[in-house]
């Protein structure tokens, strides 16, 4: 328990006598922000809500894609 404890402290202490990093975690987690949720509202629609109405529409679809043949 003594262990854990140190190395939170360790951590701790270095994010917060950081200068820069902070700016650099803030800028990194901004980057994600858009990455994961800007870009994927605008480049990838929800195809399947769109197209079908019901789960069972959906699952049905799904299924026939899986197991046609090429």
């Amino acid at each position: 328990m003594q262990s854990l404890r140190w190395i939170y402290s360790l951590y701790y202490d270095g994010f917060v006598n950081m200068k820069v990093g902070k700016t650099l975690w803030l800028l990194i987690a901004l980057k994600l922000f858009i990455m994961f949720a800007i870009i994927k509202w605008l480049f990838f629609p929800n195809i399947m809500q769109e197209n079908f109405h019901t789960d069972q529409e959906r699952s049905n679809y799904i299924l026939q894609q899986l197991t046609k043949e090429k």
